[in-house]
């Protein structure tokens, strides 16, 4: 059974999707509609886009689209209970009666009880005899013990490969769930602990879940310096940044991303509780577009060697897509944040910050480096370089201040905006030839993942969604049709089962809306039926143009059966025969 539609209804009342998504997102209204930034994918120009006459959302970037149920399902991690009880909570409304199939979401709340036992297990570790030698390591690295119990640091041991597991086990936790939570490893006879002689740094989401753990080596000569808890159920690496659940209630302006889980660690110590981390992976565009959710400036802190360096590089590309105000730390005094710390002391770093260079300056002062501008060919050189990026800035004000601080080169400023009007109308031409490009590769050959027979067959499938959206807001046009095609005589798949789901509601009177239908439809399903919702301009909702529908639908069925007759042994071909015949 599945959880009433009076309690979805209201449920939904009471959830405005413009409120929650607001939260979430900074939306601008567009008369009947709201539109921003998707949080769901980079990008500079809003194609997120919230209907609050439908109640519902899509993405005309990347295809994600639902209701305000599948919006914090997804920009939470949770699973379809989950959303539905934590929108149930926001609002004073008692959890669901319903014997809804929750076997996924017991078993994550299974996987977040073994991770928190896991935890406990590691802290209680190294406090025991068997730590004493990581607690040295932790106070070697200048962390007290209040910092070592407020991020709930902890010890593996190493004198049984078992030790975990035995202790797991005993709680009643079965040899899957632990394997399935990465905990434990199989080996040829037996199971053992994943992690063993190591510092572990439990990672912990925005909710306070421990959904992973970072195992740092204690013996050197050990060849990974680091074992990482692999995605599981609750837990995918490029989807979640280390101290969040701490960082997103600082008080400090912006958040600081670092490279190691380390140096955040001693930078809340030392004060800047806004600092986050990567988890062992470079950066990912969902990583950028959670930080976007908790800060309007991002200050990148990573170590100044070259790897460092390149990681900046790819940060700052990852980050222009979002709109965030980027700064990028100069760091000296020590090769990373736990180092400066230590050597210069927290005045120190906070200076650092306030002296951090925005992507533009950070840009300029790297190519300089590159340069030897005492000479005519390195001074030309460099400034060829900066015109480049300066050409990529669209606020006239900032290129004005940084054409004036080029020409202290000894250059003339009006030749060095010369050069960067002739590079941005450059720029302009290749961009405009890209977008050509794109517009024709998207209206001969489009792509779409969440239903790609609609690249494969645009017509049809498009046929296939009129007559869908039609049904949606005009239910009479179903009744007045009923029979006259059947899930079956769809080509593409989700379609097929959209169609299936809205005419079984339709024939027992039951709401088509998009809060209700959504516990019966894939994710997938779901963008897809929000999509129809954003048709209803543009169908006529009439029997006539169902009609039509379902004439190039079957048509185009009727041609795939006659293409396949060719295929078709004769036994195959005289009832296919006959089926025509009847028709």
């Amino acid at each position: 059974m599945a959880i009433s539609d009076a309690y979805l209804e209201e449920l939904r009342s009471k959830n405005d999707i413009e409120t929650v998504v607001s939260s979430y997102v900074t939306l601008r209204r567009r008369g009947r509609i709201l539109t921003g930034l998707c949080p769901f994918h980079n990008e500079k120009t809003p194609s997120f886009t919230v209907y609050p006459e439908t109640q519902s959302y899509y993405c005309f970037g990347c295809g994600q689209g639902g209701d305000v149920i599948t919006f914090m399902k997804n920009i939470n991690n949770l699973d379809y209970v989950e959303a539905v009880k934590q929108l149930a909570d926001m609002v004073g409304m008692a959890p669901p009666e319903t014997n809804f199939d929750d076997s996924f979401t017991k078993q994550r709340l299974r996987m977040f009880e073994i991770n928190r036992e896991s935890a406990k297990f590691f802290y209680n570790s190294l406090y025991s005899p068997l730590g004493r030698h990581c607690l040295d390591y932790y106070h070697k690295r200048g962390l007290t013990d209040a910092t070592i119990k407020h991020f709930g640091l902890g010890f593996a041991p190493e004198n049984y490969n078992d030790g975990l597991y035995k202790h797991l086990k005993s709680l009643g936790y079965n040899d899957l769930e632990l394997f399935q939570a990465n905990v434990i490893r199989k080996g040829e006879k037996s199971y053992y602990d994943a992690f063993k002689n190591r510092a572990m740094f439990p990672i912990i989401d925005i909710r306070g879940n421990v959904i992973a753990f970072s195992g740092r080596r204690l013996n050197e000569d050990d060849p990974r310096k680091y074992v990482n808890t692999s995605d599981t159920l609750v837990f995918k690496k490029g989807s979640n940044l280390f101290a969040l659940n701490f960082a997103k209630s600082s008080k400090c302006e912006g958040l600081i991303l670092c490279e190691g889980n380390m140096d955040v660690i001693s930078l809340h110590q030392a004060g800047f509780d806004n600092a986050i981390a990567g988890l062992g992976t470079a950066l990912t565009e969902e990583q950028a577009s959670i930080i976007t959710r908790y800060a309007d400036t991002v200050y990148l802190c990573y170590d100044n060697d070259e790897a460092g360096q390149k990681a900046v590089d790819k940060a700052l590309r990852i980050f222009s897509k979002t709109g965030i105000k980027i700064k990028v730390l100069h760091l000296q005094g020590g090769k990373d944040p736990d180092e400066i710390i230590k050597n210069c002391g927290a005045d120190y770093f906070r200076s650092i910050i306030e002296g951090a260079a925005n992507d533009i300056e950070f840009k300029l002062l790297n190519a300089q480096h590159n340069f030897d501008i005492t000479t005519s060919d390195g001074k030309l050189n460099y400034l060829n370089a900066a015109v480049d990026i300066l050409a990529s800035l669209d606020n006239s004000l900032e290129r004005d201040i940084y054409a004036t601080r080029l020409s202290e080169l000894g250059v003339s400023k009006i030749a060095i905006d010369e050069q960067i009007a002739r590079k941005r109308a450059s720029n302009a031409r290749k961009q405009k030839k890209l977008d050509f490009q794109n517009i024709v590769r998207s209206t001969v050959a489009p792509k779409d993942v969440i239903n790609p027979e609609r690249t494969r067959h645009p017509a049809v499938v498009k046929a296939e969604e009129h007559l869908l959206a039609n049904y949606i807001f005009s239910p009479d046009c179903y009744k007045a049709l009923k029979g006259k095609i059947t899930p079956d005589d769809f080509i593409s798949v989700v379609n097929s089962h959209i169609f299936k789901v809205v005419s079984e509601r339709i024939e027992n009177e039951q709401s088509l809306d998009l809060t209700v239908l959504s516990q019966f439809l894939t994710d997938e399903e779901t963008a897809v039926y929000s999509r129809l919702l954003t048709m209803s301009d543009t169908v006529g909702k009439t029997v006539k143009e169902c009609e039509d529908c379902i004439k190039t639908i079957l048509s185009e069925k009727h041609k795939s059966e006659q293409k396949a007759v060719k295929d078709m042994s004769n036994d195959e071909f005289m009832d296919a025969f006959k089926k025509l015949g009847n028709k």
